[in-house]
């Protein structure tokens, strides 16, 4: 496959390896609501806090929506987005890597982008995602008005790329019926099976079975139906329906015959589009002003309504899924999915994570009433938690911070291993879980309740009863333990079906 090449992608293509796993620190007052409601605002880089994340939410985002910068040769007041064209490829290209990672297998990501890179970005998503994973590009027609200030075109859209982590296993929500598409079906008949409207029965493509002539309840003699030579059902099929009610001959039964599809039997949804007008999910005046009504302060120059954060929302995800939102801006991913209770990640690098986003989200759980509020019928409810990049879990030489917990570098050996996140409440003393009949413990700063802190790090016959003790009942599989070091003998281990790692430095999840 073809990719794309600039000044520095070599070394970007590898970046996200490089990115060091550090701590999540919460500061507890700013958070609001319910604690454990399951959404974080997170205040930092978004390339170190997506890669704090993986031990423990890597597969499990179900949709992942963006804004990055669009290069547009502007200043912006909250970041730089005059970046040159290669810096631009090599800032995008690792938060990309992340992200696939924390993508849940049906899980799929959206990205807002206009032509200044939206080409680029197609080629870069195609080696990321794999170019079958391209689902399609939702063109969002953002302005109501063309600018009289334009050079060339007054450039009225935006695009939002789709890729899935699966295309095989993704399936979008259908869009709901609306009221002007359900107007188009009368029942001028009274059918007992309520409102209707016609379908053609004419076929252009040779049908071997529809060739025959018609004869009206009026008497009048139809051929062939008019622009084509075949009608689309046989003939036996044709009087079958007819006797069922289900051709219209007009009114006073000399009409070409048509068919009718009832309301009743037609799908209750729509299968989405790809041309998303501003009557439809807003513009970008409806954004600014969704904004300032909250903060009444300075606003992003380029924020997205929320009525088109529902729509990606309703299509991508459930109530209960998780979203991730890792240029969250002003805001505005994280409270359409609060409103429409789905559970969400917010990562944003500035300081208004905390002067815009929170106070925005607090409004949220408080129950403002902007945005999409009044269409999902939101009141109020809920809560998030807010956090900040702390220190890397491992230092510049590869060993584990002393102030590390042991859930901590706990999440960190699972995820080395399992490549899946971390279940806390599976854990038993030592014992970290159990996957595919293999079983993975930890001895790690006192776990043991020994006397000094390092104790009941070195595995031991001791420190072995112990972890055996912990496993379930009955439990004879294989067995990997983490510690600092193993005084068995090679012969005890495999008799015991145990290979040891040593940490830090068998612990792959690190810098």
């Amino acid at each position: 496959m073809p990719t794309l090449q600039w000044w520095t992608r070599d070394d970007d293509v590898k970046a996200a390896d490089a990115v060091p796993y550090r701590l999540l620190e919460e500061v507890p007052e700013l958070g609001a609501g319910d604690p454990d409601a399951g959404n974080m605002l997170i205040q930092g880089d978004n390339l170190e806090a997506l890669k704090a994340l993986l031990p423990y939410y890597a597969g499990q985002v179900k949709c992942v929506y963006i804004d990055p910068p669009y290069n547009t040769k502007s200043a912006f007041e909250h970041y730089d987005d005059n970046l040159e064209h290669s810096q631009w490829l090599a800032m995008i290209y690792p938060r990309l890597v992340l992200l696939r990672e924390l993508l849940a297998e049906e899980g799929s990501i959206w990205v807002s982008i206009d032509d200044n890179e939206g080409h680029y970005l197609k080629v870069i998503m195609d080696e990321v995602f794999g170019r079958s994973n391209f689902l399609s590009s939702m063109i969002w027609r953002k302005n109501y008005s063309p600018k009289s200030t334009a050079r060339h075109f007054s450039e009225d859209h935006d695009y939002l790329l789709v890729y899935a982590k699966n295309s095989e296993k993704w399936r979008p929500n259908l869009m709901p019926r609306t009221e002007k598409q359900n107007t188009a079906y009368k029942n001028p008949d009274g059918d007992p099976r309520g409102p209707w409207k016609t379908s053609d029965l004419s076929a252009r493509n040779f049908y071997s079975k529809g060739i025959y002539s018609i004869t009206s309840p009026s008497g009048r003699f139809i051929e062939r139906p008019p622009g084509g030579n075949y009608w689309r059902v046989a003939e036996n099929k044709f009087w079958e329906l007819d006797r069922d009610n289900r051709i219209w001959w007009g009114r006073d039964g000399s009409a070409i015959p048509q068919i009718k599809r009832f309301l009743s039997e037609v799908k209750q949804g729509i299968v989405p589009q790809t041309y998303w007008s501003y009557e439809e999910v807003g513009h970008t005046q409806d954004a600014k002003k969704e904004v300032l009504a909250l903060s009444r302060s300075d606003v992003f120059i380029t924020p997205k309504p929320e009525a088109l954060l529902r729509r990606t929302l309703h299509i991508a995800s459930n109530p209960g899924d998780l979203v991730l939102d890792s240029f969250l801006g002003s805001g505005t991913t994280a409270a359409v999915a609060h409103k429409m209770g789905r559970r969400y990640i917010g990562i944003e690098m500035g300081d208004h994570a905390a002067t815009h986003c929170q106070p925005r989200l607090s409004k949220v759980v408080e129950g403002e009433q902007g945005g999409i509020s009044e269409a999902v019928a939101w009141k109020g409810g809920g809560g998030f938690r807010f956090f900040r990049l702390g220190p890397s879990v491992f230092d510049d030489q590869g060993q584990i911070r002393p102030n590390i917990e042991f859930d901590t570098l706990a999440a960190h050996v699972w995820f080395s291993e399992k490549e899946k996140p971390w279940e806390q409440p599976s854990r038993k003393g030592t014992v970290l879980g159990i996957k595919d009949g293999k079983a993975l413990a930890l001895l790690y700063n006192g776990i043991l309740k020994d006397r000094s802190v390092d104790g009941g790090n070195v595995l031991t016959r001791a420190t072995l009863k112990v972890i055996r003790q912990d496993l379930p009942e009955g439990f004879d599989g294989p067995l990997m333990i983490y510690g600092e070091r193993c005084i068995l003998s090679d012969a005890t281990l495999e008799r015991e079906k145990i290979t040891f790692k040593q940490t830090p430095y068998d612990v792959k999840a690190r810098a």
